[in-house]
């Protein structure tokens, strides 16, 4: 089979993908984005999206989504589904191989693969996800003003994402399998002053209880099953809401050992750039965001991705001239 070529060639939707698609077919570059096997990304199991600049009322993230692939399509943009198996980043132009057998060649690579939450494996926490169940306080937490929440986990994450909630909820119970936490010592300080919050040590979410759905209500969230990691035993508490905080896996599968990551696994790019280490691929969105993971900052990232791989190309053209 032949290879296809690009200019530009998108790995992974979301917000960073689409968005650069966006600008880069406005900018005239034919971009191509291979949508991936979740088209969409974390937004599609996220329910009410209330902090999206420009939409008055609350929106579903699928439908978010989907108005940024028809925006990407409207303007030009090539949307392939499919799923990129082999990318080759030491030959130029790049190589990207794709499951379906299909072949591409491209003259700038924007990574937007994101990133996902790790989760705690139980099956009702999956039954009650978006409904109950989040990964992501600052998307989430303004639906439980003045109500009992809990969060799961013991590192930066849990203890940002419980300081955040203590602001908004009635209480906060920090839920942590060991007897101390690994999260930086000022933020430990903080989370101890905080009259709402509890901690509970040595203790494992069991089960996640709750309400089924009833067409038109979705299922909800009513309480918790806690173990204690020590003497096993079962504890049962009621509360609205359940924040799982145990860590991000960014999807940097198919470019480890071809392309620098940093220390704790998400893709390295220059300071104040989407840039990577090799010249002409960039990253955007939750691949390489460890610090704010919301849909505005990678779909941000993908502006700048797609503006910087513009400027990119520009600075080649003459060098491709003066070669003939």
């Amino acid at each position: 089979m032949s290879a296809r070529h690009t200019k530009v060639l998108i790995i992974g939707s979301g917000p960073a993908g689409y968005t650069a698609a966006i600008y880069a077919a406005r900018a005239m570059l034919e971009p191509v984005l291979i949508a991936g096997m979740e088209q969409g990304g974390q937004l599609m199991i996220t329910t009410d999206v209330e902090n999206y600049p420009g939409y008055a009322d609350p929106i579903q993230g699928p439908f978010l989504m989907d108005q940024m692939l028809k925006q990407a399509q409207h303007v030009g943009a090539e949307i392939v589904n499919d799923l990129v198996t082999e990318v080759e980043t030491t030959v130029r132009p790049f190589t990207v191989k794709t499951d379906s057998g299909e072949v591409w060649t491209a003259d700038t690579l924007i990574i937007s693969t994101g990133a996902k939450a790790k989760w705690l494996g139980i099956e009702s926490e999956q039954h009650f996800q978006g409904f109950g169940v989040s990964a992501c306080a600052t998307c989430d937490g303004f639906f439980y003003r003045n109500r009992d929440v809990i969060v799961v986990g013991g590192g930066n994450s849990a203890v940002e994402e419980a300081l955040y909630l203590a602001n908004i909820a009635k209480s906060v119970t920090v839920v942590h399998r060991r007897d101390s936490f690994r999260s930086e010592k000022i933020l430990q300080e903080r989370l101890f002053a905080k009259e709402n919050v509890k901690i509970l040590w040595n203790t494992e979410v069991a089960e996640i209880t709750g309400t089924p759905a009833k067409p038109p209500m979705p299922p909800s969230v009513t309480g918790a099953r806690l173990r204690n990691t020590k003497s096993g035993e079962i504890t049962e508490m009621p509360i609205h809401g359940v924040f799982v905080a145990i860590g991000h896996a960014p999807a940097v599968e198919l470019f480890k050992d071809k392309l620098k990551l940093k220390p704790n696994g998400y893709m390295w790019t220059a300071p104040d750039s989407t840039a990577t280490d090799v010249e002409g691929i960039f990253a955007a969105g939750d691949v390489t965001d460890d610090t704010y993971r919301q849909a505005i900052t990678a779909a941000g990232m993908g502006c700048m991705a797609a503006l910087e791989a513009e400027r990119y190309l520009a600075a080649q053209a003459p060098l491709a001239v003066a070669a003939e």
